[in-house]
């Protein structure tokens, strides 16, 4: 049955490459946005492992005290570029964009509660597509835990560890914009996490169902 496998890997790494285009087109529209720091594409695509009929899932990466605003106006700016984006429960997914991480760099670090084996390979396995001031360093930094599953599995570059303390409050459009946004979502929530700083929409708890099965 290897023959069956390499066909299929073949496939997913074809579907992949163009994939990876559309991300990277997208990411450079994203990264006109001030507030933007970091696009880094995550999942399946990620490990050049996606199906046809796949969406692109993105994290973004924002600054600090700048979510919500930012995501507002990304989502503005994807829909005058008539980019393709996945809405919540959309049965056809295929090569649309699924922005389901936005973190501020103030809250690039998982909890304790959320550190195992799987999500230390998703964080370990995202690629960078936008990276302004070597954001992705400082995340991989934040988040230096997940060598403790997968020992070589990234490289840390100990020469961007140094954080700027930044008392900045958070402004009064932002929490607008926060206010606004988790109205309109609030009903559609189950199991996603959405506070000022992180924004993570994940319906599955796809770590839970991982951890489940290698338990058995």
């Amino acid at each position: 049955g290897k023959e069956n496998i390499l066909y299929k890997k073949a496939l997913r790494e074809r579907a992949s490459e163009g994939k990876i285009m559309i991300a990277k087109k997208n990411a450079s529209i994203l990264s006109k946005l001030p507030g933007i720091k970091g696009v880094f594409i995550t999942g399946a695509l990620s490990m050049n492992n996606a199906e046809e009929e796949y969406d692109i899932d993105l994290m973004i990466i924002t600054k600090r005290n700048r979510l919500w605003t930012t995501r507002l106006f990304a989502y503005l700016l994807l829909k005058v570029m008539n980019s393709s984006v996945r809405k919540p429960k959309e049965e056809n997914q295929r090569d649309k964009l699924c922005l389901n991480i936005w973190l501020d760099e103030s809250a690039l670090s998982w909890s304790k509660k959320d550190r195992n084996i799987y999500s230390a390979h998703e964080i370990a396995q995202v690629i960078p597509v936008v990276n302004k001031g070597g954001i992705y360093q400082t995340f991989l930094q934040k988040n230096s835990w997940i060598l403790d599953f997968w020992p070589n599995s990234v490289r840390l570059d100990n020469t961007n560890n140094k954080e700027r303390k930044n008392r900045k409050r958070i402004g009064l459009f932002e929490k607008l914009s926060f206010w606004l946004q988790y109205k309109y979502m609030k009903k559609k929530i189950t199991k996603e996490k959405v506070s000022l700083h992180r924004a993570i929409f994940h319906p599955r708890n796809w770590g839970e169902m991982v951890l489940k099965k290698l338990s058995t």
